[in-house]
Parts: C-alpha cells; sequence; structure tokens
C-alpha cells in the first residue's frame, strides 16, 4: 500500500505547491494533452509487446497495488514445512511423504501452513523438486542446474512487464514534450489573435511537458519499482526452497539445512535463529 501513499505525497506536493504560489487548477485541466500523452505511451507499448507481454503485465499490476504477502511470517512457515518434510524423509524415508505432495490441499501436513499454500508458484517448486527427489534418478548437482534453469526463466518473466513499464516511464517526457509542440504550433498558427489569448494557448501547450514529466517520474517509476520489488520477494522464496533442498540432498540434517535456507533471505523478513530454533523444538516434541 506505500505506492498509493506515495501516489498521495507526490499528488499534494505538486498541486499544493502549484495553488500556494498563486497558481489556477483550471490551467491544469487538459483532458486533450492526457490523451494525448496516454495514447501515445500505451500505442508505443503495445508495439513493442504481445499478447502474453500484455497479459504478464495486467496480472503484474494488482500485486504491486496490493500488500505484499513476501513477509516474515510467510518465511518462517516455509521454513517450517522444509522441516517437517525434511526430517519425516529422513525418520520415514523419501516415500513417507509422496502422498502428501500429490495432493497438498488434502495433506494434513500442508494445512497447517496456510501462507505457503495460498502461493502457488511456491507449492509448484517446492513439490515438483520434492517428486524428483524421491525418484532418486538425478543428484544433486543435476537437480541444482535444473533449479537455476528454473528460477532464472521465473525473473526473466517477471522482468517483462517490469522493463515495460520502464521503457513507458522512459517515453512520457518525450510525449510530453510531442504535446507541447503541438500546442506551440496552435498557438503560432493564432499569432493574429490578442496577447492575452496568445499566452492562454502557450500555457497549455506547457502543460504537456509537465503532465508527461509528472507520470513518468510521479506515477509509472515508482510502480515499475514496486513491481521490482516484488518480484525480487518472489524469486527469493524460491532460493530458500532451493538451497534448503539442495543442503539436504548433500547430506546436512533438517536443522542445519534449513538453516542454509534461512540465510539466503533478506534481512527484513529473516527469522532469526532463536524464532526459527523454537519453532523446531515445538515440532520435535509434536514428533515424540
Amino acid at each position: 500500500m506505500f505506492i498509493f501513499l506515495g501516489y498521495l505525497v507526490v499528488g499534494l506536493a505538486v498541486i499544493g505547491s502549484y495553488v500556494l504560489m498563486g497558481g489556477h487548477l483550471g490551467a491544469l485541466y487538459q483532458p486533450f494533452e492526457f490523451l494525448l500523452i496516454g495514447g501515445c505511451a500505451v500505442g508505443a507499448y503495445i508495439g513493442g509487446s504481445n499478447l502474453d507481454s500484455v497479459r504478464l503485465l495486467g496480472r503484474a499490476i494488482p500485486w504491486a497495488l496490493r500488500r505484499d504477502t513476501h513477509n516474515k511470517a510467510l518465511f518462517m512457515e516455509l521454513l517450517s514445512v522444509l522441516y517437517k518434510i525434511l526430517q519425516r524423509m529422513r525418520r520415514d524415508g523419501p516415500m513417507a511423504i509422496e502422498s502428501e505432495i500429490e495432493d497438498p490441499p488434502a495433506s494434513p501436513l500442508f494445512a497447517e501452513f496456510p501462507q505457503v499454500t495460498r502461493n502457488p508458484r511456491l507449492m509448484e517448486f517446492l513439490t515438483d523438486y520434492l517428486r524428483i527427489m524421491i525418484s532418486g534418478n538425478m543428484n544433486a548437482f543435476e537437480i541444482e542446474q535444473l533449479m537455476d534453469e528454473e528460477i532464472e526463466a521465473a525473473k526473466n518473466e517477471h522482468d517483462i512487464p517490469i522493463n515495460a513499464l520502464k521503457s513507458v516511464a522512459d517515453g512520457l517526457p518525450a510525449f510530453g514534450i510531442v504535446a507541447a509542440v503541438l500546442g506551440v504550433v496552435k498557438a503560432l498558427a493564432a499569432v493574429d489573435q490578442p496577447p492575452a489569448i496568445l499566452a492562454d494557448l502557450i500555457s497549455k501547450a506547457m502543460v504537456g511537458t509537465f503532465l508527461g514529466i509528472l507520470l513518468s517520474y510521479g506515477f509509472v517509476s515508482p510502480l515499475a519499482s514496486a513491481l521490482e520489488r516484488q518480484a525480487k520477494a518472489r524469486l527469493k522464496t524460491l532460493e530458500c526452497i532451493k538451497i534448503t533442498l539442495l543442503a539436504s540432498l548433500n547430506g546436512y540434517p533438517p536443522p542445519l539445512a534449513i538453516e542454509f535456507g534461512r540465510k539466503v533471505l533478506f534481512s527484513s523478513v529473516r527469522p532469526s535463529f532463536s524464532e526459527l530454533d523454537g519453532h523446531v523444538r515445538e515440532f520435535r516434541r509434536q514428533a515424540d
């Protein structure tokens, strides 16, 4: 929700300063300038995109506008479910989790971790590689390579709407100049009019430059940054799973394997060692 707060601050700073210096809001109301700039931006985006790019952007923008769910609570649940899975595999054998990963919604194990199960991309990544692990046909090095390729593909997919918005943000000031130039052309065509009319036409033309720069740096660019931040958070969940599972494949016990996964998290969402250890001890007591 910080993006809405940022938009509010930008709007208040710009409009408030303009009004306080004696400006009239009516002079900024130029719908056709906005139509020209917005239409050019949308048209340029469509021209450089395809249906998949448009779909990814349409799916990504609501993510940026919602509250980020990739918080400490989610990563605590993720590390906890990884611990329980690895502990069961170590105690009862790899095939003990086969029924759990084949139907996660009906699994008593996953039912304890609702934030994890509500994340379909995370669940798909986790269950796919658990299936590969219990199949026993690939070694740790091969699985790591496959994980790296999938994470790279996910990153490239996340980058498509981010780069599209950055391109639109870069183009908006130029489209604002186009609107301003057309406004000046209109003013020059009315050179025989009184100075007051010419001044009004030129001031309206300058609004085009103003709108292009404001939309670029005040609205579209921050939206691209918000998408980029959330994309990094989503990828971090996959990296956490990757490091934890690889540590287990390399022979580390579950408590140490999840410590590997904990260490790759951002400090703002990383559970402390004592917090995670407390959860692990509780699971051990339940198992006993």
